[in-house]
């Protein structure tokens, strides 16, 4: 598994003689690791032991490292532990439940309790809308996952999802102040899905669905919208969607393009792909193409198809183009890849338009290395964190769901999504635009307080709202 420089400590026993300590730096160094910190914990008359922070960039250098130390002999160097930074950061899991209130006195826990908490009760059994008022109902978004397209690692279960899970529910707390629950389903059937959401929906204001492969996201997201008059949102289809179209709103302003004139490419007809055409389309672009494994999406065209791709031709493809990537990207404007590593070559990128675009957005390896194709194309994005322009959901769903909870949105629809882009991509004022910022950072707090303000107004305008906030 590849990884971006994590720091690992090497807990050593080193022989108290010159030099030992030398020759384990030495055997780190020859594995390609490179040196952090170094700590005596320890320290007696025959022997030290000593922390040794390495910057690794691999699972194999961790091994490989940890082998070359051991062959130096255990009488000189002993592996006492070896500890992943990563690793000891989930011990005992990412979050965690805490008190809004103490409980301190008798008088504290008949409040809390009963017999105080009885004439809540009542009042919610009379007027059901109260729940949203004087319950964490109103703040509360289920995470949920069937852990079957997590990450780049493909279906590896529920149960391997959850870190992946809390981080998410730890992104919401942080970003949008909302209080988020990770919940796993240990099955793959759509029926039982949406069965078990519904069922446990009434526990929380909002739904956001996570790691659920396609075309099976698409069918549990939309019955789910149907029976349920909350926020549900599939992340992985939507906000990548609402995030790449706001950079794409910024990346045409630095070249001087309109969408409606460009043409564009999208690798990965999966949940991301698929939400990414369909809100450039209600943006206003004419010429999408889309390819998947077996080359572009077309009318009629019968290898490899399923009902949500005949759908997809349907909206895409004007001319009808046929052919592999290497046909679909001659000439266009605008390449968006959420597919894999390697799909794309420097010698395809060439043939694109003066003046292009490229976001190669899968995780972690990018459909091309950037560094391939600086100079060719005018403006270049990722989904890294370590590349400048970094196309990332956390731009978008904190914010969103903040305004669709703030104002009792019944759902989240086309207007809020919209609406949602425009404010990521108006936090950077025009002056400001370049070629290596056309993205906010996640961290500057204004991204998310005008998704918010921009997504409740759009639930206003759009009939959607039960509240009013301002």
């Amino acid at each position: 598994m590849k990884l971006t420089e994590n720091l690992v400590t090497f807990r050593l026993k080193l022989k108290n003689v010159p030099g030992t300590l030398g020759m384990a730096i030495s055997a780190i160094g020859k594995c390609g690791g490179s040196m952090g910190n170094i700590q005596i914990i320890k320290a007696e008359k025959e022997f030290k032991i000593r922390d040794l922070g390495v910057y690794v960039s691999t699972d194999k250098q961790i091994k490989e490292i940890t082998n070359a130390l051991s062959v130096i002999g255990k009488d000189v160097v002993e592996v006492i532990s070896v500890k992943d930074k990563v690793f000891e950061l989930h011990e005992k899991g990412k979050i965690y439940l805490n008190n809004r209130i103490g409980i301190t006195t008798f008088e504290d826990l008949s409040r809390v309790y009963t017999p105080g908490v009885a004439k809540v009760c009542k009042a919610i059994q009379e007027r059901p809308e109260l729940a949203k008022e004087y319950t964490i109902i109103k703040n509360i978004v289920a995470v949920i996952t069937d852990g079957t397209a997590v990450l780049g690692l493909g279906d590896i279960g529920p149960v391997a999802g959850m870190p992946v899970m809390e981080g998410k529910a730890m992104l919401f707390k942080a970003f949008g102040n909302i209080d988020a629950f990770p919940i796993l389903l240990n099955t793959k059937n759509v029926d039982e899905i949406v069965k078990t959401v519904i069922n446990i929906a009434p526990t929380f204001g909002g739904i956001n669905l996570e790691d659920i492969s396609a075309p099976r996201c698409f069918e549990v997201e939309k019955r789910l919208k149907e029976s349920l008059k909350i926020p549900v949102f599939h992340d992985d289809q939507h906000g990548t969607a609402v995030v790449c179209f706001a950079g794409l709103i910024n990346a045409l302003k630095v070249v001087g393009k309109k969408i409606e004139n460009v043409s564009i490419i999208i690798s990965g007809a999966g949940a991301a792909g698929t939400s990414i055409a369909k809100i450039l389309l209600g943006a206003g672009a004419k010429n999408i193409v889309v390819c998947d494994t077996a080359g572009i999406i077309y009318k009629g065209r019968r290898l490899n198809m399923n009902p949500d791709k005949d759908a997809l031709s349907q909206i895409t493809n004007p001319n009808n183009e046929k052919g592999a990537i290497a046909d679909a990207i001659k000439g266009k404007d605008v390449f968006v890849g959420v597919s894999g590593p390697n799909t794309v070559t420097k010698d395809m990128v060439k043939t694109m338009n003066k003046n292009s675009i490229v976001f190669a957005m899968a995780n972690p390896n990018p459909e091309i290395e950037p560094d391939l194709i600086e100079g060719i194309v005018r403006i270049i994005a990722t989904g890294r964190s370590d590349y400048h322009n970094q196309v990332n959901n956390v731009l978008c769903f904190p914010g969103l769901f903040r305004g669709a909870l703030d104002i009792g949105a019944t759902t989240i629809n086309e207007e809020m999504k919209m609406a949602a882009a425009y404010a990521i991509a108006n936090v950077i004022e025009e002056d400001h635009l370049s070629e290596d910022y056309i993205i906010p950072s996640v961290f500057n707090e204004k991204v998310h307080r005008d998704v918010a303000v921009a997504v409740a107004n759009a639930a206003i305008k759009s009939g959607v709202a039960t509240r009013q906030i301002f």
